[in-house]
């Protein structure tokens, strides 16, 4: 699914207009009586009190329609207009006439003197500013937006938060309207899958309103949101005569004294997930714990608590390597021998990146399209500090053009970068918050390029999967009982779910 900014999604409208031979103030009508169809599906009838605030742009126009269909159903509204400006667009003052030929008048808000009182169970519908929003609110509508939010009552969202910029960073804070719910037009947006914006909001869902999907497409989005269709597409069907050579070595790297779950962990997830063969490479201090714990898992050692001489005898398709493996002196020098000599396809996680932030050198040695997968902390080292999420997204997409990488930043909304493009995963939920998910990802990751899916997409294919696992299971295990284990044990199910007609088609809604 496309992620598109504001400028796109006003293009698209045009486009839309144009190719469909339809008007401005129809695609309105049809993106707002989506709006009111799901509310009104929600409240069934119910008599609860609901205030519809509508700015005098679009976005007002918008809030209006719904309005009118709220008023036109029986519903206890009351709608206000938001009167900040003395300009109008065309599409508000044609919504804005048809509201007063039923017979209703909406309440214009001038000042603060104006506000209506507000119980904690009504509903308030905001629909005052939309996506283009280029500047924070000021005077009696901030005001207005902190009585609002003083409220606690369930607010409803339509397209866009109102104080909240679609491709840029709050300026501030206290002038962006909380949000319960965002029915956000056409595709996600890229402010809602930022970890600096988790405040603003607790849930949004996607409305299809018909945009023209071929036009979207040839404005060659470089976001994207990764849905189970798309995930589908990525999957590579088993033949008949294939055996374990045909999908290939994985190799897994790491491990120290105390830390040998972590590439035990690893290892179990590139078997389960498909690999052929897989060997791990550890301390000799962790050989009777793999070997125990992963029979099927071939193991070679190094020295005795630590690694140091790199000197395995594997002949891998690919290699991860990282986990639990520590940083001191001897484990570094001898990576950076590895890295050096090495020409095979790697999935770089936990201690090798910290390795590599130590010596930057080393970036220049990796084979093309090397997967690293770094926690928030890991990317600021090797990145630097960022100021705000989307100087966070330039940084490290200039970081994966300049060394030619792919970059999987772990997070709620886990996101694949390379050269061209960024793939925001749609699955996942609070459980995978847990000690040893990042190492089980990094096998899963490493099993699927064995199997011979291309590095990008098996960031994608696997991050998926992995966030698919806790969404399965959390209604079993909850969030507190969820560990790096469940991730293994939900695998099979995570993958069956792909084909699993029933739910086919996401609702493309989303939590925080």
């Amino acid at each position: 699914m496309f992620i598109l900014n504001s400028q796109q999604i006003a293009a698209a409208d045009l486009a839309t207009i144009k190719n469909n031979n339809i008007s401005s103030i129809d695609l309105m009508e049809h993106a707002a009586k989506q709006c009111f169809n799901w509310l009104h599906n929600q409240l069934k009838n119910q008599n609860i009190k609901i205030h519809v605030f509508c700015g005098i742009g679009n976005n007002g126009g918008d809030g209006l329609v719904i309005a009118r269909y709220l008023y036109e159903n029986g519903y206890n509204v009351t709608c206000y207009i938001v009167n900040f400006s003395e300009k109008r667009t065309k599409e508000f003052l044609i919504n804005y006439n048809r509201l007063k030929e039923i017979g209703k008048w909406p309440t214009i808000i001038n000042n603060d003197n104006d506000f209506p009182e507000i119980a904690f169970e009504d509903i308030v519908i905001d629909a005052i500013f939309g996506n283009g929003l280029s500047r924070s609110p000021e005077g009696f509508t901030k005001e207005l937006i902190n009585y609002i939010n003083s409220t606690k009552a369930f607010t409803l969202a339509i397209d866009f938060p109102s104080g909240l910029f679609s491709d840029s960073p709050v300026i501030e804070k206290e002038a962006v309207l909380k949000t319960s719910h965002i029915l956000t037009f056409q595709t996600p947006k890229l402010a809602f899958l930022l970890p600096e914006n988790s405040d603003f909001f607790e849930t949004w869902e996607v409305l299809d309103i018909g945009l023209d999907s071929n036009f979207m497409k040839n404005l060659n989005p470089t976001l994207h949101y990764t849905i189970k269709n798309e995930v589908l597409q990525l999957y590579k069907p088993r033949k008949k005569w294939s055996h374990k050579g045909t999908f290939g070595h994985a190799l897994i790297i790491g491990g120290s004294f105390g830390k040998i779950g972590a590439v035990t962990l690893a290892a179990k997830a590139a078997l389960k997930i498909g690999s052929g063969l897989v060997t791990a490479y550890l301390p000799k201090c962790g050989y009777a714990i793999l070997q125990i714990a992963i029979p099927e898992v071939m193991v070679e050692v190094d020295n005795d608590t630590s690694l140091e001489y790199f000197n395995f005898k594997t002949n891998a398709t690919v290699i991860g390597i990282g986990p639990g493996m520590g940083i001191v002196e001897k484990t570094a020098n001898g990576f950076e021998r590895f890295i050096k000599d090495n020409s095979l396809p790697l999935v770089i996680d936990a201690d090798a990146i910290n390795l590599l932030s130590q010596n930057k050198s080393l970036l220049n040695y990796l084979p093309k399209n090397t997967v690293l997968t770094p926690h928030p902390k890991e990317l600021e080292r090797l990145i630097g500090t960022w100021e705000n999420d989307f100087v966070k997204l330039e940084k490290a997409t200039d970081f994966c053009k300049k060394h030619a990488l792919i970059m999987v930043i772990k997070g709620a909304h886990t996101v694949i970068i390379d050269s061209t493009s960024k793939h925001f995963n749609s699955s996942g939920n609070p459980a995978l918050a847990t000690a040893g998910s990042g190492d089980v990802l990094t096998g899963i990751i490493t099993g699927l390029i064995a199997q011979g899916y291309q590095p990008i997409n098996a960031a994608i294919f696997g991050v998926y999967l992995h966030g698919k696992t806790a969404d399965i299971a959390i209604s079993e295990t909850g969030y507190e009982t969820f560990t790096a284990s469940s991730i293994l044990k939900y695998l099979p199910n995570a993958l069956l779910d792909l084909f699993n007609e029933d739910n086919f088609s996401e609702n493309n809604q989303n939590e925080t």
